[in-house]
């Protein structure tokens, strides 16, 4: 199967791997990088480097690699299906799956649910080991997550994750209390200078928004709704912790003492609204609060 080239134009300045992999959402830097040097994205009909740096309204022409065959195994796990069409899928998934095959988890992923629910019906654009994934949530947070059956409803997704029309709505739990009843969290993220398994603020980060409200708020606990604008690498649990109000059961980027109930973070992707690849239609969909979240909830009174 050839995959089409599609154009693509730049919002956000920066080295062309960088803005090739923030405007795919899913692509990794280096696939970004790969493309890159085979000569995949041009500017004016000539390719670019991986180093050239791009502006706002630069206009881009990229032709994806052909898609290599998948030797992923489909496996019968179980999927709470939240929404389903030829285009897209929409699956609430559980604290604890994996959402795409890595390091230490070469099976029992969302990929590997996904191709025995789906069969060939996901698209190719994130390559073998990524089928359909167009966003990314971590390990142990629950809630929605949509995946590409074809290759045009993929493209479309992630033009929406690149213009922010693609929203997506979070409840947690953070520890302590907020001053305001509302706010916006306005910060980069980059890799952790020391530790590449941890993000963090930086001043040379990629853009990140996240806009937050307080539910409730008892026992020196606040419940939240967070909204992303952007989708980077643990973004709200980055951001908490940045207020000075991480997560709860985040041993990451908070208290190293696990929270009894808790496999990680207290946070649950409980709301996602995104205009259909082919009708135009904006749907929302909702997955609601899992049974340990409202256990949490009653825990503190919230």
């Amino acid at each position: 199967m050839t995959l089409p080239s599609f154009p693509l134009t730049v919002t956000e300045p920066g080295r062309a791997d960088a803005v090739l992999a923030a405007a795919l959402d899913g692509l990794t830097r280096s696939a970004a990088q790969r493309w890159l040097e085979e000569g995949r994205v041009t500017q004016n009909g000539k390719p670019l480097k991986k180093n050239a740096r791009l502006q706002p309204g630069d206009a881009l022409l990229v032709t994806p690699p052909q898609p290599a065959p998948i030797d992923l195994a489909p496996q019968d796990i179980p999927l709470d299906v939240a929404y389903e069409d030829g285009d897209v899928i929409v699956v609430n998934k559980p604290v604890g799956m994996v959402v795409h095959p890595a390091p230490g988890h070469p099976d029992g992923t969302l990929v590997n649910a996904l191709l025995y629910h789906c069969g060939t019906s996901l698209s190719g654009i994130n390559g073998e080991l990524r089928p359909g994934i167009v966003h990314r949530i971590d390990r142990d947070t629950s809630g929605l997550i949509i995946a590409a059956k074809n290759d045009r409803a993929h493209l479309s997704l992630a033009a929406q994750l690149q213009d922010h029309s693609l929203f997506r709505l979070y409840h947690a739990v953070a520890v302590g209390t907020f001053r305001e009843d509302a706010g916006t969290v306005s910060a980069p993220i980059a890799r952790h200078r020391t530790d590449r398994k941890r993000m963090a603020v930086s001043p040379d980060g990629r853009e990140a928004v996240t806009h937050w409200s307080v539910l409730d708020a008892q026992k020196g606990h606040t419940h939240l709704v967070c909204r992303l604008e952007t989708g980077r690498t643990h973004q709200i649990r980055v951001h908490m912790a940045y207020l000075g109000h991480p997560l709860l059961g985040d041993t990451v980027y908070g208290s190293k003492k696990p929270v009894p109930g808790l496999a990680g973070q207290c946070l649950h992707a409980a709301q996602l609204t995104f205009t259909h690849p082919s009708t135009g239609e904006r749907l929302t969909v909702e997955a609601p609060l899992p049974d340990w979240f409202t256990a949490i909830l009653k825990r503190y009174e919230l």
